[in-house]
């Protein structure tokens, strides 16, 4: 029997047996289409909470100033700290693993434009902290270390500041004053969504450099005037995260003198710990959605067994005939063994294409926060759809292998008598 005979006549067999044929793709189908979906939700969740997290800003250590709980260098336990502005200079110097280090400072003050007036924080650092923040730039620029160095009063808006003050007309170029300082609009901010913050959202800020709100805007008493809200430090890559946190901290600690140990000293919200620990979380999501999976999967290899078991115990009796007329067996373990590639083949595309194009679908939808829409990859499907047609090769083959293994006249009166 050639090649073409032998499709021809596995196409005819799977035809006439419609109903065991779609049992078996379905199975085969479902176990593809399920674990597909499964990773592909888990990847658009983990892969939004990172994204989210971002417009936050991309591993940051911010330092707040705290008090003392141990006592060091002869000085008493309790003192209160304070940041001063030329804090960032030492620490950067003292820090190789740290590849920024900015202070920040900030006040809430009314500002008024043509249009409109609101009370708003105020808020100031180097040129690198729209980078180290993810502030996007929509209009205009972010102020410059010309800025900077000159105290020049240039201020670049949030998005809702600038709704706020302007509403709809253009802000760039337009004068608004900040108190009694009247400052001119270089910039305004891209919208963006941000999930966490430690004195407001960016949207409804003005920023504006440094050195003009440490002269325009200092902090009153009991702080003085270079007085600084808090460091952002920032590792020049994750590995050296670690060693950039601990060398700001010795640093600080030299400078204002403190134990580098104590923790309330200085406060550090470290966006890099947190997500390691928020990646922990998704990993045991996905530990679980993999056994859940791997436990589906078993499940529809069970069907799909059955179901080639009972297949190939119905067709004894045509197996007896074709060994009666001729066939050798391995010419019939053959033909079950194409029929088996062919169902496979055909299952696994057809659960590949349709998981892929409900995850289109659903990706069209307005996606909620911390989601990033279905992110199907490929390994889940490949994986799945050789597990099940591993199961249903061999559940085809070893009973075929048998029953081709037999007399053809035992075979016929096996099914006869069956």
């Amino acid at each position: 029997m050639t090649f073409r005979d032998l499709l021809t006549d596995t196409l005819r067999t799977l035809w006439a047996h419609k109903l065991r044929t779609g049992l078996t793709m379905f199975g085969i189908a479902w176990g593809v289409i399920a674990i597909t979906l499964m990773v592909a939700a888990g990847e658009g969740l983990r892969e939004g909470q990172r994204k989210n997290s971002e417009t936050f800003g991309k591993n940051i250590m911010i330092i707040n100033a705290g008090r003392t709980s141990l006592q060091a260098g002869g000085m008493r336990a309790g003192r209160t700290l304070m940041w001063d502005a030329d804090d960032y200079h030492y620490i950067q110097q003292s820090s190789p693993d740290c590849e920024w280090v900015v202070p920040e400072q900030g006040n809430t003050v009314p500002v008024r434009s043509s249009y409109n007036s609101a009370s708003l924080l105020v808020t100031g650092s180097h040129p690198p902290f729209a980078s180290i923040r993810s502030i996007p730039v929509a209009e205009g620029r972010f102020y410059s270390w010309e800025d900077d160095a000159l105290a020049r009063r240039v201020a670049f808006l949030g998005t809702e500041a600038k709704q706020q003050l302007f509403g709809n007309r253009p802000a760039l170029g337009a004068t608004i004053h900040l108190g009694a300082f009247p400052y001119t609009v270089i910039g305004v901010m891209q919208r963006k969504e941000q999930n966490s913050s430690y004195d407001g959202f960016d949207v409804n800020k003005i920023f504006i450099p440094f050195q003009t709100v440490l002269r325009d805007f200092p902090n009153k008493p009991p702080y003085t005037r270079r007085s600084v809200d808090r460091l952002l430090v920032t590792p020049k890559s994750l590995e050296q995260h670690e060693a950039c946190r601990a060398q700001a901290v010795r640093a600080l600690a030299r400078r204002h003198g403190f134990d580098p140990l104590d923790e309330e000293a200085a406060a550090i919200w470290d966006t890099v710990k947190n997500a390691k620990n928020v990646r922990k979380i998704f990993d045991g999501m996905e530990y679980f959605m993999t056994a859940v999976g791997i436990t589906t999967l078993f499940l529809g290899g069970i069907g799909v067994m059955n179901v080639m078991l009972v297949a190939v115990r119905e067709r004894t009796r045509e197996i007896g005939l074709r060994l009666a007329v001729g066939a050798t067996p391995r010419a019939v373990v053959r033909q079950f063994f194409l029929e088996t590639v062919i169902v496979v083949f055909l299952s696994g595309l057809l659960g590949m294409g349709l998981a892929y194009g409900v995850c289109a679908l659903v990706n069209l939808l307005p996606m909620p926060r911390f989601f990033d829409g279905m992110r199907p990859g490929w390994q889940p499907a490949v994986f799945s759809f050789a597990l099940l047609g591993l199961v249903a090769v061999l559940s085809a083959l070893y009973p075929a292998r048998r029953a081709a293994a037999v007399d053809p006249i035992e075979a016929l009166r096996y099914e006869a008598g069956g």
